[in-house]
């Protein structure tokens, strides 16, 4: 009989014993890269990329880390493909698993992905969508336990957009057992089927940050919502994480952006410039979270 494809759409496809498995992976895969080591478990297997929205971090870190995997990376813009031109989402899973061994999608609507994946004989991994990114927020867990130690029951605060990371830090705080503060503007707030027991909302960003152990946010407008800059500017306005905030945090609290930022938005230069901020730790796991994810879809636990 053959094994069920396993697919990577939202963070909770994935249990925490998985995930657990999953940083072990991704910590001996990095001891690997750091002493230059080659390690080539996905010789001769090719993923391919499909981009309807553009990236910097989505398409470097999978493409560097198939690549420092033994394998090889096709790049395919919307405008590159039979996608862009009205092939249906369907015909190209049919079509395009048969190619290759693993798909990343990094598109706008979660129904694309579903649709893709169940038409696919190969794993389909979220590249980011509209509703989820759980790349992100796999780095992102990581670095935290990398940094502190497990994250089950610390407290993370949210501040700013309930986009599509936050939606992401839901399913992971229910994963992982951690209570989430959310503060966002008035209009803005998650959705009511969103919110769980160790989910809370706050009106007001301080509270929110109060006692947190990792404080995280991202830019005020996300990609597609540029007509609503000016607006999103004039609502998010004391959404703003600064150095008082973080002074509401614990004195230990770690600070996470998902990047690209705007410093003097979402974030000012003193915060994400300064040494409770992890950005540049948290980018780079982006790389060797995902080449442990890789390393898991196509071949299972080695």
């Amino acid at each position: 009989m053959t094994a069920k494809v396993r697919h990577y759409l939202r963070f909770d496809d994935f249990t925490r014993q998985e995930y657990e498995y999953l940083f072990e992976r991704t910590r001996w895969i990095k001891e690997r890269f750091k002493r230059y080591e080659r390690y080539w478990p996905l010789e001769d297997r090719t993923l391919v990329m499909i981009f309807d929205k553009q990236s910097t971090r989505t398409r470097l870190s999978f493409e560097a880390g198939m690549h420092q995997l033994g394998g090889a990376a096709i790049f395919l813009a919307t405008r590159d493909s039979q996608l862009g031109r009205g092939e249906p989402v369907e015909d190209m899973g049919e079509v395009v698993s048969r190619m290759c061994d693993v798909v990343m999608i990094r598109t706008f609507e979660q129904d694309i992905l579903s649709r893709f994946a169940k038409h696919s004989r190969v794993p389909v991994i979220n590249g980011l969508s509209n509703e989820y990114h759980p790349c992100q927020t796999l780095a992102d867990v990581y670095t935290y336990e990398e940094q502190r130690g497990p994250i089950r029951g610390r407290t993370v605060a949210w501040i700013g957009d309930s986009n599509n990371v936050c939606n992401t830090w839901l399913q992971a705080a229910q994963v992982f057992d951690f209570k989430l503060n959310v503060s966002t503007p008035p209009g803005y707030e998650i959705e009511a089927e969103r919110v769980f027991t160790n989910c809370e909302a706050f009106a007001d960003p301080m509270q929110a940050a109060r006692g947190a152990d990792l404080v995280t946010t991202d830019v005020w407008t996300s990609m597609g919502f540029e007509a609503e800059n000016a607006e999103r500017r004039r609502d998010f306005q004391d959404w703003q994480v600064d150095a008082e905030m973080m002074r509401a945090a614990k004195k230990d609290a770690l600070f996470m952006h998902c990047l690209p930022a705007h410093r003097g938005e979402e974030v000012t230069a003193e915060v994400i410039d300064g040494p409770r901020s992890v950005v540049w730790d948290e980018a780079e796991n982006r790389l060797h979270t995902q080449k442990a994810l890789l390393e898991f879809l196509v071949l299972g636990r080695v």
